[in-house]
C-alpha cells in the first residue's frame, strides 16, 4: 500500500513488528487490528505521519498507556488503522521548580511523573489504579479523573497547556505555562478529553502543587450512604480544603476480597454496610488530630458508627490498598455489567436506594458499589449471585446497562463520568447527550477532521 511504502521510506526507525498487546484492551471486549504499528520519537514525526495518513485516507488510532476501558484504542473494523504509539515519546523536557510547571511527553507513565515532581518538593495530583503504567497523553485525551478530584480537580484542571498535532499535520505549539492567556480560542481544553478523534497530543505543561506538610488517612464505618455524605459536609466544615480524598465503599467490596482476595490487611472485625476512606494532606496541624476531633462529632451526630485513624504512613497505605484492589477482586469475580457513572452530589444517597430495587425487576444480583464520594462518581457494578457466572446473564446485560443508565439520566446524571465515551459509549452519548452539544461536536470534528480519520468510531459514530 502506498501509505506502507511512505511509512518505511520517511520514518523507518517509528515502525514496530506487530505486537498482541497493542491490539487488546484490558477487559477483553474487543480484538483491534493495524496497517501497522508506528512509534514515533517526536513531534516532527507525529506530524509527518499524519500528514501522509490524511494524504491517503488512512485512520489513525492513537495508543497511550493501553489502560482504557471503553475501547478508545481499539478499532476492531473497516479499514486498518496505523497504531501511532507514543511509547518512545516519554521524556520530561522541563522541570521548573520555582513555578510548579512540568513540561512531558505525551508517552510519559504518570508514576515517573509523580517520582519528578515529588523530588522537587512538588506533587503532580493525579491519582489513580493504573498510574504505573498510564501515559500522559491517554490521562488527557480521556480527561481522568482518579481519587484527588474533590480537592485538586480533573485531568483538565491539572494542564496549562498542550502541544498537539491535527488530522491534516499541522502542529499546535501551545506549552505556554501562562495562567493568564486570552489569546483566542483554548485549544487545550477542546483537545483534553477528544480521545485523539480531534488531534493527537504530543506534550502537555503540567501543573503541580505543593508537597502536603503532614499526610493522613482515616477509614469510617457509616450506617448509610446519606450519612457518607453528611460527614463529608462535616468534614469540610472542619478540615477546608485539606480532605484529599474521600472514598465510598460498600460492603460487598470487603466481601469480594475476602471471597477472591487479594488478601490485605481489613480494618474492621466485621464489614459494614458501608464506610468511608478520608485521606488528608495539611499544610499545618496534624491530620490524627484533625481526624480524632472529626470522628468524635460525627460520633456524637450519629454518622459514625465504628473508625480507625491510621497511625502510620503504612497504615494509611494499608487503607489504600483496600481500595485499590477493589476492582481487582471485581475483575476476579466477573461483572455483568459495570457502570462508570456520575450524579450530582445530593442525589448519590436517592440513586444508591432506588436502583437495586430496579434491577431486581430484570433478576437477583450481587452489587458492588463504589466511588469517589465528593464528586459523585460512583463505579456502579452488577454481578451474579454465588455459584453462577456472567456468561449466565449475558442476555440481561444490555437491560442492565439500560437499567443503570436510565435512572442516572432521570436524576441529571452522566453514563461517562471517568472513562470516556470510546467505542464502548457511542450509542449512550446518542441517547442521553444533548442533541445541540452533538451537532456542535460533529461540526468542530468536521472542521478539523474532514477526513475522519483520527480514531474514526470514537466518541461519534463513523
Amino acid at each position: 500500500m502506498i501509505v506502507l511504502d511512505r511509512l518505511k521510506a520517511e520514518v523507518p526507525d517509528a515502525l514496530r513488528d506487530p505486537e498482541a498487546r497493542y491490539l487488546e484492551e484490558p477487559r477483553g471486549r474487543w480484538q483491534g487490528q493495524a496497517l501497522a504499528i508506528v512509534a514515533p520519537s517526536s513531534t516532527a514525526q507525529v506530524s509527518r505521519i499524519l500528514r501522509m495518513s490524511h494524504d491517503t485516507g488512512t485512520p489513525v488510532v492513537p495508543y497511550s498507556g493501553g489502560t482504557g476501558l471503553v475501547g478508545g484504542q481499539i478499532k476492531e473494523g473497516g479499514d486498518p488503522p496505523i497504531l501511532l504509539t507514543m511509547d518512545r515519546l516519554s521524556a520530561v523536557r522541563a522541570m521548573d521548580a520555582q513555578a510548579g510547571t512540568m513540561v512531558v511527553e505525551a508517552g510519559a507513565i504518570l508514576q515517573n511523573v509523580h517520582e519528578v515532581a515529588e523530588a522537587e518538593g512538588w506533587i503532580f495530583p493525579l491519582t489513580l489504579a493504573s498510574q504505573g503504567s498510564a501515559r500522559i497523553g491517554g490521562l488527557l485525551a480521556t480527561n481522568a479523573g482518579g481519587v484527588n478530584v474533590l480537592r485538586y480537580g480533573n485531568a483538565r484542571d491539572l494542564v496549562l497547556g498542550v502541544e498537539a498535532v491535527l488530522a491534516d499535520g499541522t502542529v499546535i505549539n501551545g506549552l505556554s505555562p501562562l495562567r493568564k492567556n486570552n489569546m483566542g480560542y483554548d485549544l487545550r481544553h477542546l483537545l483534553i478529553g477528544s480521545e485523539g478523534t480531534l488531534g493527537v497530543i504530543t506534550a502537555a505543561t503540567l501543573r503541580l502543587f505543593p508537597t502536603p506538610q503532614a499526610t493522613g488517612a482515616a477509614m469510617m464505618a457509616v450506617p448509610s450512604a446519606q450519612a457518607a455524605l453528611d460527614l463529608l459536609r462535616l468534614a469540610q466544615g472542619q478540615i477546608g480544603e485539606g480532605i484529599s480524598a474521600f472514598e465510598l465503599m460498600g460492603k460487598m467490596g470487603f466481601d469480594f476480597l475476602n471471597e477472591v482476595g487479594p488478601q490485605l490487611r481489613m480494618p474492621f472485625d466485621k464489614a459494614p454496610e458501608w464506610c468511608v476512606l478520608i485521606d488528608l494532606g495539611l499544610s499545618h496541624g496534624t491530620p490524627e488530630e484533625a481526624l480524632e476531633v472529626l470522628f468524635s462529632k460525627a460520633y456524637e451526630a450519629g454518622l459514625v458508627t465504628d473508625g480507625v485513624i491510621a497511625q502510620s504512613q503504612a497504615q494509611r497505605q494499608d487503607f489504600w490498598a483496600i481500595r485499590e484492589n477493589i476492582p481487582e477482586a471485581n475483575r476476579r469475580i466477573g461483572s455483568i455489567s459495570s457502570h462508570d457513572i456520575s450524579v450530582p452530589v445530593a442525589s448519590v444517597p436517592a440513586f444508591i436506594a432506588e436502583a437495586p430495587g430496579r434491577l431486581a425487576r430484570i433478576n437477583t444480583f450481587r452489587i458492588n458499589c463504589f466511588g469517589h464520594l465528593g464528586d459523585g462518581n460512583l463505579h456502579y457494578n452488577v454481578f451474579p449471585q454465588p455459584g453462577r457466572t456472567r456468561a449466565d446473564h449475558e442476555q440481561e446485560r444490555v437491560a442492565i446497562k439500560t437499567c443503570v443508565h436510565d435512572l442516572v439520566h432521570e436524576v441529571g446524571g452522566s453514563v461517562s463520568a471517568e472513562h470516556g465515551i470510546g467505542r464502548l459509549k457511542v450509542g449512550d452519548l446518542e441517547t442521553y447527550g444533548d442533541p445541540g452539544k452533538l451537532v456542535a461536536m460533529r461540526a468542530i470534528k468536521a472542521a478539523l477532521d474532514p477526513k475522519n480519520i483520527l480514531n474514526p468510531g470514537a466518541v461519534l459514530r463513523a
